[in-house]
């Protein structure tokens, strides 16, 4: 499911936005400051963007997240409708400029346009040993997390049983220490989490293993 973040000061028209784009089927996320937004950085795959904000300049928060995420689509929405403002907007940082009040059907069609681009897979560096989000974040993982996700990536979708992982660090089934393999799993996804903001996409199944649930390729 795709993320779409409404950075928008006025809360009537954010939640009415909100509240179209839940109903088309996007996961979204709200912010009314940059602080906000800042806390979300990570959490989202487009963002839309009010150019008026009462702590910020929309544009400029824009150029910096495109200089962060090169990858993300980002769309803003201003009552400024001067030529040469949407020009710069669209050379230096946006996919889309759209001016208030905004149709939210043109708005529909541009998610659905950037939609196309954005969506990706997770990626395992297996050399550089780090992680790669859709969104573009990054972790750097040690080497214990780098065979336990290989595993869980070569059989992405399935479960990878405890057994299995066992193999996968060299260890004896009966040496195993189950307790330390919760542990290392815990650790990532609490270290992912507060990086991002995000849930890693790593389901435990009690009594079997691990699944690693969405997509993901191995380089």
């Amino acid at each position: 499911m795709t993320t779409v973040l409404l950075l928008e000061d006025e809360l009537d028209l954010r939640e009415e936005i909100a509240d179209f784009l839940q109903g088309e089927g996007y996961r979204v996320l709200e912010a009314s400051t940059t602080e906000e937004f800042q806390s979300l950085l990570f959490a989202f795959d487009i963002a839309v963007i009010d150019v008026g904000l009462p702590d910020g300049d929309g544009l400029a928060i824009a150029a910096d997240l495109r200089e962060q995420r090169p990858q993300c689509g980002i769309i803003m929405l201003t009552a400024q409708s001067a030529v040469h403002i949407k020009l710069a907007s669209l050379r230096d940082s946006s996919d889309a400029y759209l001016v208030k009040p905004v149709s939210f059907d043109e708005l529909l069609a541009h998610l659905q346009s950037l939609q196309r681009r954005v969506a990706s897979k997770w990626r395992l560096h297996l050399v550089e040993r780090h992680l790669t989000a859709p969104n573009q974040h990054c972790e750097v993982l040690n080497d214990m997390e780098t065979n336990l996700l290989q595993i869980l990536a070569q059989h992405a979708g399935e479960v990878v049983t405890r057994r299995a992982i066992a193999a996968a660090f060299g260890v004896a089934w009966l040496e195993f220490d189950d307790r330390r393999l919760d542990q290392l799993v815990s650790r990532l996804r609490r270290r992912w989490l507060k990086a991002t903001g995000a849930e890693l996409p790593i389901r435990t199944d009690h009594g079997k293993g691990f699944t690693f649930t969405s997509e993901i390729d191995v380089v």
